[in-house]
């Protein structure tokens, strides 16, 4: 089946980078972090790790279940991708991660998002594209900051 060119553009189409400017501010969707969430991620990758898994361990440390600091960028990662560069993202080349504050399950997490970079490449219509992420959660509190550097394609030409 052949795309009509005329059709219009699909719900949930991410940017292009020509769409993309420095400075250009977005905000995800909240997530609320669930139970489930933990023991799927931790099941699935492997995570058994005593903080996880024992919720005697912390010793009062974290009220309540943590989750892992992945789990929590896996989440945000997917309303990124569910918005901003779905069906235009090429690759994620680079990522910088830091945790300021524990993710618990009842936690609802969310993203502001900063362009800082748009770089278009010579050949192939993509751009090279950097961005700021801030996570917080539901009490507006920071839980994580990260840089990442994406390749976003053009728009058809």
């Amino acid at each position: 089946m052949t795309q009509d060119r005329t059709a219009p553009a699909p719900l949930g189409q991410g940017y292009y980078w020509q769409d993309l400017a420095v400075g250009q501010r977005f905000r995800t969707f909240r997530r609320t972090v669930t139970e489930t969430d933990i023991v799927n991620f931790i099941s699935v990758t492997g995570m058994l790790e005593t903080i996880f898994i024992d919720a005697t361990y912390a010793h009062g440390a974290i009220q309540g279940r943590p989750a892992p600091g992945a789990l929590t960028y896996g989440l945000i990662e997917g309303l990124i991708m569910q918005g901003m560069v779905q069906g235009t993202g090429l690759a994620l080349l680079e990522v910088h991660k830091k945790m300021l504050a524990p993710v618990v399950a009842g936690d609802t997490i969310w993203a502001d998002i900063e362009v800082t970079g748009v770089r278009p490449t010579s050949q192939h219509n993509r751009a090279v594209v950097s961005s700021t992420i801030e996570v917080f959660n539901q009490h507006g509190k920071p839980v994580m900051a990260y840089t990442a550097t994406r390749m976003l394609a053009g728009r058809p030409g």
